[in-house]
């Protein structure tokens, strides 16, 4: 009788331990595969902030938006020239390619917005574009692009105009924060609502503005 009122303490330890660990794995699974899409929603946003193309040549436009860019017509974000585009023997594109986000009605009739990445690979001007729409994120409540100056964020940037530093214009902010607020159900029972931090992306721009005064001061120097 002891050896088995000993055996069944041990086995209910064993079961406490087993199904203890057993929840604890579902757990993990279950919150890697939550995290898993916005993961690689921030993971291509990145790529395409991290490639950006100064402003100005031929095959990229200007980078200029404004704070109230959000609410027109679903654009969440303005358009951005980056060479994250892929070159292959059927496509007669270059890696340049013009990216947007859009924020557009959720097609499963979920909370929130779905999160798109519309991407034109066709650039010149006297041909109709064309865009493909790649879906990144189900449940998105708002999509907000930061810009910094090299001293503060702004909520809005535009290439064209001069920088007061430098005199320069063409140019790209010294780096992008893009803040994404995802959407859920409160206690109330409201829908699209969320008291969660935003999640927050910030991708430094290493960039280097074509310029000639260093040719044209040497050229200066010999012609004396």
């Amino acid at each position: 009788m002891v050896a088995v009122a000993a055996f069944a303490i041990v086995l209910a330890a064993i079961n406490t331990i087993f199904y203890t660990a057993l929840r604890l794995r579902n757990s993990t699974t279950a919150a890697i595969e939550k995290a898993l899409p916005m993961e690689h929603a921030l993971g291509v946003i990145r790529r395409d902030l991290a490639n950006l193309v100064l402003p100005g040549g031929t095959m990229s436009g200007t980078l200029s938006t404004t704070s109230t860019s959000n609410s027109v017509a679903g654009q969440a974000s303005p358009s951005f020239y980056t060479t994250t585009g892929v070159i292959d023997e059927n496509s007669p594109f270059a890696e340049v390619q013009r990216v947007s986000y859009l924020l557009v009605v959720s097609t499963n009739n979920g909370i929130g917005k779905d999160l798109v990445r519309s991407v034109s690979r066709n650039l010149l001007p006297s041909l109709q574009s064309q865009t493909e729409q790649e879906p990144l994120r189900t449940g998105v409540q708002t999509l907000t692009f930061l810009y910094h100056d090299g001293s503060q964020w702004r909520d809005s940037w535009d290439s064209t105009i001069e920088s007061t530093t430098t005199g320069v214009s063409n140019g790209l902010p010294a780096a992008v924060k893009v803040q994404i607020q995802l959407a859920t159900e409160n206690t109330s029972g409201s829908r699209g609502r969320s008291r969660e931090m935003p999640m927050e992306l910030v991708v430094p721009l290493v960039t280097q503005q074509r310029t000639n005064q260093a040719a044209q001061v040497a050229a200066a120097g010999g012609a004396q």
